[in-house]
This record gives C-alpha cells, structure tokens and sequence, in this order.
C-alpha cells in the first residue's frame, strides 16, 4: 500500500513535468490537474477534494499574497528611485577592486531576499556588467559571485515566498530563520561565488550578447542615501529580529507583547516598509501621487502571474496533506539510517528538477517534510533551511532561472550548465553541510 502511495506522487510529479515541458501547458492549469490526478489516484473521497482544492490555494494565499505584492512594490520604488544603484555603487566603491566579488556578494544578497529572483537578477546584471567594464575584469567573474548571493538571498530569507511558505508551515521563529540561515549563507556564497571560480575552465572567455547591456546611471545627486535605500528592503527584517527580542521580556498577555508581535508581523513590518519607499523613493522625490500610484500598479501587475503559480503549488501540497501522503513518507523515511534533514533536502531538490519552481518546490515540500518535524524531533528552523537549500538546487532547461540566465548572455547549453547549474549546486550542497553541522548543536 505504502509503494502504491508514492508511486502515485510520483506518477502526479511526472505528469506535472510533462504537461509544462512538451503540451506548453500553463503552470497554474498544469498543477492544478497534477493536483487532482493525485487526489483521486490516492483515493481521496470527491466531496473531499473541492475543499482541498480550496484550502491549498487559500491557505498558500493568506500567508504570502500581501508580502509577494508589497515585496514587488517595494523593488519597483527602488529601482525607478536609483536606490538599487546608490547601494552598489556604495558598496563596491567602500570594499575596492580588491575585494569586488566580496562586494558583489553582498549586494546580490540584499537584492535577492528584498525583491522578486528575476526582478533582482534584471536589476543587478546590468550594474555588473558595467562594473566589470569600468574595472577591465572579464565579466562572468564578477556575475558568478552577484548571482550566488541573489539566489541564496531569495531561497533561505522571509519575506519571500519560499522561505515564509516554510516557515508557516513548520511554525519555526521567524528570527530564529532569519540569525541561523545568515550563519549558513556566508560560508555557503563564499565557496560558490568565490571558490567555485577558480575550478570553471574557459570562464573569461565566455562571451557576451548584446541583449544585457551595461546599466545607464543617474546623477549621484538624484539618488536616495545609502543609508535610507538600505535600510527600506532591509526594515522587514530588521522588525521581525527586534519583535521576537522585544517578545522574551514581556508576557504573551502583556500589551507590549501583543504591538511586537503586530508589527513584527510578514504582513505589517512589509506595509510598513511600503510606506516608507513611497515617501522617501516617490514623494521625497517630487513625484506626485498619480505617478507613485501607476508605479505601484506596475508592480503588481508584473508579479500577477507569479503569484497566482504559487497559489496553485499549493494544491499538490493540500493534496499531499489531506490525503496523508505525507505521514506514509515519514513512516517509510523513519526506516533508513539518514538524517531527516538529508530526507527533507533530497524532497525538495527532485521537486525543484522536476518542476523547475524554487518556491513551488518549497510549498510541495512543506506538505510532505511537515511531519517529520514532530516524527523526528528536529528543529523547525533547521528544518526550513534545510528545505530552502533544496529549493535552490541545480536545475535543467526547462526551469525559467536556467533560460533567464543562458538566453540574457548568450551563452551555450554547456557554458550554462559549468556556471548557473554548478554555483546552484554548490549552494544547495554546501547549505544542506552547514544545516547539518548545526543540527550537532541546535535541537
């Protein structure tokens, strides 16, 4: 019985892969009748299964649907503002030629967890290129190290949407999340951004289509503070952090308590950090409300089809739950002598080959890795990063961050694979190492 449950996941997954990559079938529809393949192959009652249909896309959009619009906005004003440049051209200005992939990483992180993957990937690429022209380095050197803190940044940090999709499912401390996966990114992006390089045959000389050209730049005096454009993708963490402090002092029943955990809230600490780019990226700078307002709309509308993806990843894994797909693994799983964090990694990373979704991945998983938390006693937070290093793994053609990267350098199949596949293992491979060497110490 148990093979004949995971069979039909599996048999759900390939249909899912088959639908997308040879019928061309919309993402959304393709997860939807994966979803219900399964629901029906694992015997779900079918006056169960419209609910489920329901709860998967309702419960995926309570949690992430106000963050994803107000996470858009947010790289939208900073962007038009030049607060995107302001902060490298800050950082790469402070750290020198020297220490310019240090720099790089840096930057790459801060745009990957405060905006949208590709959003932050059309914004960077542009102002690396130039660096990389301005200081004569060839330039994959210096997009390498940008793109491995980009992608670690958008995988392991709330308020995206992989990331906040585990945390809400395994109910880990957001700022617990947010202190253990800094301590798994840095060593994680030095070796794939930095280390990494020096093994890459052929590297510098890669070439260079002219469909990502160097970035045009606004006067310095048109753009915002270094400190103020940092601070604005930055302030929803920064609130998380000091809510869950303010929290270990005053009673759950205290009024203190109840305003930190109101503002150290996803959703309040990310309108908060709206309000604060409209005023200081649109108002400050003499655009009128009509105009901030169409910019906002902008945004929205660029992340619609995004949004209502995930939505629909939330299906399989409602299906997953409902069904209790996911108590069968963790029976079969409690059977072999591996880590359930190795367990939790090795899900995630065939659901992301397979479906070519980091955050579709990450919300499949949450349903299936779910009950190994309280089966195995392992720590939630752990648990999470170890799922957000299985969501950034090596992908295949097919999979949209691999054709974003091939067709804007114009680089081959094979060139693709030697610099996007290996700097995306590498960071899966070395994040799960980390998880474990901290699971020695964390319970």
């Amino acid at each position: 019985m148990e093979f004949w449950n995971l069979f039909w996941v599996f048999i759900g997954i390939a249909l899912l892969v088959f639908l997308i990559v040879k019928v061309k079938m919309h993402n959304i529809l393709a997860l939807m009748i994966s979803g219900l393949f399964i629901a029906f192959a694992e015997g779900m009652k079918i006056n169960q299964i419209v609910p489920t249909i329901q709860k998967g896309v309702g419960g995926v959009l309570s949690t992430l649907a106000l963050i994803v619009i107000f996470g858009a906005i947010i790289g939208k004003l900073m962007t038009d503002s030049g607060a995107s440049q302001q902060i490298a051209d800050t950082i790469v200005d402070t750290m020198g030629i020297k220490l310019l992939p240090f720099a790089l990483l840096i930057i790459g992180v801060i745009f990957g967890m405060s905006m949208f993957y590709e959003v932050a990937f059309l914004i960077t690429v542009p102002l690396v290129i130039s660096i990389a022209k301005e200081a004569d380095i060839p330039y994959m050197q210096l997009i390498i190290p940008t793109i491995a803190g980009a992608t670690m940044g958008h995988s392991m940090f709330p308020p995206q949407p992989g990331p906040m999709a585990l945390v809400s499912a395994f109910h880990a401390d957001i700022s617990q999340v947010y202190i253990w996966s800094f301590v798994v990114i840095v060593p994680t992006i030095i070796c794939s951004g930095i280390l990494l390089k020096k093994f890459i045959p052929g590297l510098n000389q890669m070439p260079l289509c002219n469909i990502m050209k160097p970035a045009s730049k606004k006067p310095k005096e048109e753009l915002p503070s270094f400190a103020i454009s940092l601070l604005v993708p930055l302030l929803p963490a920064i609130l998380m952090i000091f809510s869950s402090i303010i929290k270990l002092f005053f009673s759950s029943k205290s009024f203190i308590y109840k305003i930190a955990s109101f503002i150290g809230s996803a959703e309040i600490s990310m309108l908060i950090a709206v309000l604060l780019a409209m005023y200081v990226f649109g108002y400050a700078q003499g655009n009128k409300g009509t105009v901030i307002a169409n910019k906002m709309t902008s945004a929205i509308e660029g992340i619609s089809n995004v949004l209502l993806v995930i939505a629909a990843g939330g299906i399989m894994k409602q299906v997953i739950i409902d069904s209790g797909i996911g108590n069968v693994i963790v029976q079969l799983m409690s059977k072999l002598p591996v880590s359930p964090f190795i367990l939790a990694w090795i899900i995630t990373v065939l659901i992301r080959i397979l479906t070519g979704q980091g955050a579709v991945a990450a919300i499949t998983a949450a349903g299936i890795v779910a009950p190994m938390i309280t089966a195995f006693h392992v720590s939630p937070v752990l648990m999470v990063i170890a799922c957000a290093c299985g969501s950034n793994t090596i992908t295949l053609m097919y999979d949209g961050g691999f054709l974003l990267f091939q067709q804007s350098f114009g680089i081959s199949m094979k060139d693709t694979f030697k610099t996007w596949g290996l700097l995306e293992l590498v960071n899966s491979v070395a994040g799960l190492l980390m998880v474990l060497l901290l699971s020695l110490f964390i319970k």
